[in-house]
């Protein structure tokens, strides 16, 4: 149990650190939100004339500032629970077994109302940003190259449009380079329309048959691959005359 001593240091402890906590918000006027827009803060009128990475610079940091304010609110109700908790006799004791929590953890974290084994803190949170309610699965689960026999039009492939336009990656920062910076992103090189190699320069008619060969340079390179590991394709070689379409009945 808590001495008469003890417990008044924790009490002096928290009172200097809501006190620290108020002052520094008031400093700083609420980290800038008493006021109703960041072009308060800036002295702009309007946004017309800025460019679009400025305005997305101050979004950001009005956003930091919210997350900040939260963070400092939590701090200030933390300590404001400590201290009824001191009122009311309770503080010292875990919420969740009753347990005497040790005066050294209690020192180093006043504010607590649990012991080690019951921190809330151990548990997963599942406060999420409110804009994951749009973009639920979070971006990961759109991969779906790990699915077998997958061609559906994910994430990833909607990433690899936007960074065929250039990305900030450099040759040093990929373990093979590739020939153009339009291609500075991971697997630049994956078929764009196509899954497997032979569907750009094979076709069938829409029963499923009629196989037909359309000869062009991706045609040869893959004929070359195969004739050099010693393959037979299931649809032959092209005959002598590689401009005309070569078709094999089924």
């Amino acid at each position: 149990m808590l001495s008469n001593h003890e417990l008044t240091k924790l009490k002096t402890q928290l009172h200097v650190s809501r006190d620290d906590l108020k002052n520094r918000l008031r400093d700083n006027g609420d980290l800038d939100l008493r006021r109703s827009h960041y072009h308060d803060s800036t002295g702009e009128l309007s946004s017309y004339d800025n460019h679009p990475g400025d305005g997305a610079t101050e979004l950001y940091e009005r956003e930091k500032d919210l997350a900040l304010y939260q963070h400092y609110q939590n701090e200030v109700q933390d300590i404001d629970n400590a201290l009824q908790a001191i009122k009311d006799g309770s503080y010292g004791k875990c919420r969740e077994c009753g347990k005497e929590i040790p005066f050294e953890r209690l020192e180093a974290l006043p504010t607590t109302l649990f012991c080690v084994e019951h921190t809330p803190s151990q548990e997963t949170s599942h406060n999420r940003p409110v804009e994951e309610e749009v973009l639920m699965p979070p971006f990961g689960q759109f991969d779906l190259d790990e699915k077998n026999e997958n061609v559906a039009y994910d994430a990833e492939d909607s990433w690899q449009d936007v960074a065929s336009y250039g990305t900030s990656e450099t040759p040093s920062d990929l373990t093979v380079p590739t020939g153009h910076y339009n291609d500075m992103y991971e697997e630049s090189e994956e078929n764009v329309g196509y899954v497997e190699d032979y569907e750009n320069f094979v076709g069938v008619d829409i029963e499923g048959k009629n196989i037909t060969v359309y000869p062009n340079s991706q045609h040869e390179k893959y004929e070359k691959e195969l004739d050099e590991e010693g393959i037979m394709t299931t649809f032959g070689d092209l005959p002598a005359n590689e401009h005309d379409p070569y078709v094999e009945e089924d």
